[in-house]
This record gives structure tokens, C-alpha cells and sequence, in this order.
């Protein structure tokens, strides 16, 4: 197993069949935002800091018809390249932030005022980044 200076499992610790299965699902729905021009994606595994999912998707989008377009572009590329549906979802009707719980993976879309407000990023800070194959690394 190969381990960061903290102990902690890095991205080139072999993962377990159901991991690897949630990488593909996160890095799934990361694409289909980047194709509905999401901005600042960032993918996060969170497993080994949290119980509550392997990964999550996070990903700005700059109006509310946007944040929608994302999620539905990101919920189509899972069904259809990852046969999954979400078991919830929050915040279609209003737009400003919705969330996609896949159980092992949670995508949220969010406006900026509402990223910037929650700052997922930095309460997830010590969580793992995923490169994103879509993305040079200077974006990312």
C-alpha cells in the first residue's frame, strides 16, 4: 500500500472493485459538467476522511438554468455510461445548489455566491484531488 507522509492512502493505493466502479461513476459525472461547461471541477475522494461517500463531484455553474443543465447532463452520463440512477437529489427547483447522492458519490452543482459561501473545498481540504483526464493539469 503505498501511503502519503500522514499514513493516509494516496491515489495510487490499489482500490477495491466498489471503488474503482465510484472513481468511474465521479469521474463521469466531472465530464458531463465539463460538457455543459461547468466551471472549477473538482473531483474529491473522500473515503478515507469520511464515511459518508468515496468521492464527491463539485462543479460551478454560472446561472441557474446552467446549475440544471449541468445536473441533468451529469444524471443522463451516469445512467446511460454507468447505469446509475441517483438514490436523492436536492435543490432543482431553486437552482442555486443541487445535489446528486449516488451513495458512493455526491455531486454538487453549485452558483458561485453558494460555492464560495459553503467553501466545500476547504472543509474537504484534506481529502485527496482527482486528476481530471479532460483537463491540462494547469486548469486543475
Amino acid at each position: 500500500m503505498v501511503s502519503n507522509s500522514s499514513g493516509q492512502p494516496t491515489l495510487n493505493t490499489p482500490l477495491s472493485p466498489s471503488q474503482d466502479l465510484a472513481r468511474t461513476l465521479a469521474l463521469c459525472l466531472a465530464e458531463a459538467a465539463d460538457d455543459r461547461k461547468g466551471g472549477d471541477i473538482l473531483v474529491l475522494q473522500v473515503a478515507d476522511v469520511s464515511f459518508i461517500a468515496d468521492y464527491f463531484v463539485i462543479v460551478t455553474g454560472f446561472s441557474r438554468t446552467q446549475v440544471r443543465a449541468i445536473t441533468e447532463s451529469m444524471e443522463k452520463a451516469a445512467e446511460d455510461h454507468c447505469h446509475r440512477l441517483p438514490a436523492r437529489q436536492e435543490g432543482k427547483a431553486e437552482g442555486t445548489w443541487v445535489v446528486l447522492d449516488y451513495g458512493d458519490v455526491i455531486s454538487h452543482v453549485l452558483m458561485p455566491e453558494q460555492r464560495e459561501y459553503y467553501d466545500l473545498e476547504a472543509f474537504w481540504g484534506h481529502a485527496e484531488r482527482l486528476p481530471l483526464p479532460f483537463q491540462s493539469p494547469s486548469e486543475g
